[in-house]
């Protein structure tokens, strides 16, 4: 389809598409109690009611475009951070002396790359849920993929699918598995033998799956081209704190309760030593980090527009009308069907929520007391979650890093769409094979 939308484009579309959505369906609302230590807020189980609110005007969903941008401010800085992060590294020349060995190193072992990169980003996916921070790696990504011959969506598939992947089948993820079950009230981290296993079963076949898509769509290799024959010694340093930094900033994610706000910062810092060892000098490193910002800046937009979306429907009272008509009808079918079509519903949900860790705040009291009287345990009931609402990463269009990844690979998403549809319905059929067995093996 010629002059598809663009990223802008589709995100104001579907802003306005839920405000026409809040005239249609009714309004109602579940109630919420406060944790008063905690702060956390909760939905009680069984308080629906449907409700008549005022409506927004068209001058109130304008209002969301701002309001959204400002509510990932945190995200939005990580973006840009890190953006300018890469892009200072990249000035230096150790990025492409570093791609330049890699490259020499896998020559004539692409599957092997395959390998690698995909199991790089899964188990980011599985340790910290990586996603924006994809937005920022992609121009290397590309680069490294051209390198190699992969064409751009196999580079798409290994790095941000793989990390979508690792999310959606990790027994770990602090911003998905973890709030679910501390929402479903089971142990935080339990279950994870039978996490493990489906993870190792599904990382298999979307590897195979890769594997053979670049098989029949390799592309000719273009050659990195670098300076220098050896990596200079500045550069391996530089090099050195990129992994070091990459590893304390998981160790505060997992361990010191990190948010963007900590990982931009030690990005910033790695940026200006990077810049300094690199010899761009006080002035070379500043100005590589505003060329850096505009880079990212379009990317860094879409994941705030995108967030004006789940605004729209919040304040016009209809994203609890969606919850309980998706979920409410589940009560009167099978444990098995029960499962999967939860998994099923989620997926669906999870396009008016594009935060699934939100999502998993919204539902998980809803579903929990439904799961008891069908006869699914709370284990499995979080399963369907994180299969069903994370593996809709790959292709809702109201995720703001997708359509960010998108936009700076140039790629309109009907065209993604087209090709991501296949692999995202197999990880979702397979999740589904998952919940059935977990359901007849009595998982808890």
């Amino acid at each position: 389809m010629k002059n598809f939308p663009n990223a802008f484009v589709i995100i104001i579309g579907v802003v306005l598409f839920a405000w026409v959505l809040t005239f249609i369906i009714p309004q109602g609302s579940y109630q919420r109690i406060t944790n008063t230590d905690t702060g956390i807020t909760t939905v009680v189980s069984n308080s629906y009611q449907k409700m008549e609110g005022d409506h927004l005007s068209a001058f109130d969903v304008m209002l969301t475009i701002p309001n959204g941008v400002a509510g990932r401010a945190d995200a939005i800085v990580l973006i840009l951070l890190l953006g300018g992060c890469f892009f200072v590294i990249e000035k230096t020349g150790a990025l492409s002396e570093g791609l330049y060995k890699i490259v020499n190193i896998l020559q004539g072992r692409e599957g092997l790359s395959l390998f690698i990169v995909s199991l790089l980003f899964t188990a980011a996916g599985v340790s910290i849920g990586m996603q924006e921070e994809v937005i920022a790696m992609m121009p290397v990504l590309l680069i490294f993929g051209k390198s190699m011959g992969f064409n751009t969506y196999t580079t798409l598939y290994m790095s941000y699918g793989s990390t979508v992947l690792g999310s959606a089948f990790s027994p770990s993820n602090p911003f998905g598995v973890i709030i679910a079950q501390q929402e479903a009230g089971v142990p935080l981290l339990s279950g994870s033998g039978y996490r493990l296993v489906v993870l190792g079963i599904a990382f298999l076949v979307w590897v195979i799956y890769l594997i053979r898509y670049n098989a029949k769509n390799r592309m000719k290799k273009v050659e990195a081209s670098t300076p220098h024959e050896k990596i200079s010694h500045n550069s391996k340093i530089i090099l050195i704190l990129l992994g070091l930094t990459f590893i304390i900033v998981m160790y505060g994610l997992l361990q010191l309760d990190w948010g963007f706000m900590e990982m931009s910062a030690s990005f910033f810092t790695l940026g200006v030593v990077s810049g300094l060892l690199g010899k761009l000098g006080v002035n070379g490193t500043g100005e590589a980090y505003v060329n850096g910002f505009k880079e990212m800046i379009f990317a860094a937009m879409i994941i705030g527009l995108a967030n004006s979306i789940s605004m729209v429907l919040k304040e016009g009272m209809i994203i609890d009308s969606i919850v309980y008509g998706l979920f409410g009808p589940l009560q009167y079918l099978s444990a098995s069907v029960s499962g999967v079509l939860m998994m099923v519903a989620h997926s669906i949900l999870h396009f008016p929520i594009p935060s699934y860790s939100g999502q998993a705040i919204l539902t998980m009291p809803i579903l929990v007391p439904l799961s008891d009287l069908i006869g699914i345990s709370r284990q499995t009931c979080v399963l369907a979650y994180q299969y069903g609402a994370i593996m809709g990463d790959m292709i809702v269009p109201t995720n703001g890093a997708l359509m960010a990844i998108l936009a700076i690979c140039g790629i309109p998403y009907n065209k993604w769409f087209r090709f991501a549809w296949k692999p995202t319905l197999l990880m979702l059929l397979l999740g589904g094979i998952g919940i059935v067995v977990a359901i007849y093996i009595g998982y808890d």
